[in-house]
């Protein structure tokens, strides 16, 4: 019950009634359709020469007059504002009955037509049924014309206001799905936007993270190692090879920064270079085959971080590097065999900020696969998953 009365008085779709998202082509053929119109009722009013003197100055401002109403309940329609738009729309009724006592009967009939028409398609189902009713009751009380050809005009009236109508809220329900999908595709910019800055934040750390843990380890080293007294040249070897790991890290950053453009260097050879930096054991299982980007960047940043948690919690330990490619998945296992990994001195150990392992499960998750780390035979292990 309460969804038919809203139907009664629900005004038609705003969207459909806006001008401003017309083609131009549309907007000029309403225009010309106006004016001519506006020509016809002019030409058929004054052209029998049945007005002279004041008669034709009444005639005149009783166009005007109309024009103008015209205009104000197109507006109010537009606005979706009652009280001036049903009073305009008699005002339009009233001054339709004075052109026809005026003997303008074009003009008469032309405001009927459209008040018909325009109601049908502007104002709520019930007004505007009430307004074409009055409206063609009074055309057909005040025309001369057969029954038939008044039964003919008023359908034909009702059926064209119907059509529009319906040309109405259809508009207006492309133009808001316009809307909507305009809405839903900045959103899914906005998303990829931020799915790019997690994954630019991702590369930098596991880069920085990877470098600067590294020259840490050598720096805490040597920093150890002049408390101690050690020798000075075994200094200078930390010192050395913590400038090594920096230039590592600007190479790093490079291959990172290819990485984002898409161009990336073969898993397989990277990881013999890594392992071979890093004096790890490598092996491959499995037919090798092309990764996609991002299921490769995945490897060699877990490879990585795996290595440098090794490097620094267990440091000249045996390490184990194995890739396998598995006909739907591939998978990495980085294997040390520190027992307990309890010789790492316990400066080297609390380097860093703790968020390698989350970082690569994150990344892990992300592509549908999983990242498994904990203790493994009396070493550590590193298990990654992902489908490929």
């Amino acid at each position: 019950m309460v969804e038919a009365d809203r139907f009664w008085t629900r005004w038609p779709s705003r969207e459909g009634l806006e001008h401003d998202a017309d083609s131009r082509p549309r907007r000029i053929l309403a225009g010309l359709g106006r004016l001519a119109l506006l020509t016809t009722v002019c030409w058929g009013t004054f052209s029998d020469g049945r007005y002279s003197g004041w008669a034709v100055a009444a005639e005149v401002v009783g166009l005007v007059t109309a024009v103008v109403l015209v205009a104000g309940f197109l507006h109010a329609c537009r606005e979706q504002r009652p009280v001036p738009a049903y009073a305009l729309a008699a005002g339009l009724a009233a001054a339709a009955w004075l052109a026809n006592a005026g003997h303008a009967y074009l003009l008469a009939d032309v405001l009927w037509y459209g008040l018909a028409v325009t109601a049908l398609i502007r104002l709520p189902p019930g007004p505007a049924l009430i307004t074409a009713g009055a409206a063609l009751g009074s055309y057909a009380t005040a025309s001369w014309a057969g029954t038939l050809s008044i039964a003919a005009t008023c359908g034909g009236l009702l059926l064209l206001g119907y059509l529009l109508r319906l040309d109405v809220e259809a508009r207006g329900t492309a133009r808001r799905l316009l809307v909507q999908e305009r809405a839903a595709r900045a959103a899914e910019a906005e998303s990829a936007a931020l799915a790019e800055r997690a994954r630019i934040a991702r590369e930098i750390h596991d880069v920085l993270a990877h470098s600067l843990s590294a020259q840490l380890v050598h720096l805490e080293a040597a920093r150890l190692m002049l408390d101690a007294g050690t020798d000075r040249e075994q200094v200078r070897e930390r010192v050395v090879a913590a400038r090594r790991m920096a230039q590592d890290g600007l190479a790093e950053t490079r291959q990172a920064l290819s990485a984002l453009r898409g161009e990336f260097t073969p898993v397989g050879d990277y990881l013999v270079e890594l392992t071979g930096r890093e004096r790890a054991e490598f092996r491959v299982t499995g037919m090798p085959r092309p990764l996609a980007a991002e299921v490769g960047l995945a490897v060699r940043r877990t490879a990585q971080e795996a290595l440098t948690n090794v490097r620094k919690h267990a440091p000249g330990a045996r390490c184990t590097v194995e890739l396998r490619y598995l006909p739907e998945e591939v998978r990495l296992e980085v294997r040390d065999e520190a027992a307990g990994r309890a010789g790492a001195p316990g400066g080297l150990a609390a380097s860093g900020g703790g968020y390698g392992l989350l970082g690569m499960r994150e990344r892990a998750e992300l592509l549908g696969g999983s990242l498994l780390a904990g203790p493994h035979e009396g070493g550590w292990r590193v298990l990654l998953r992902v489908p490929a």
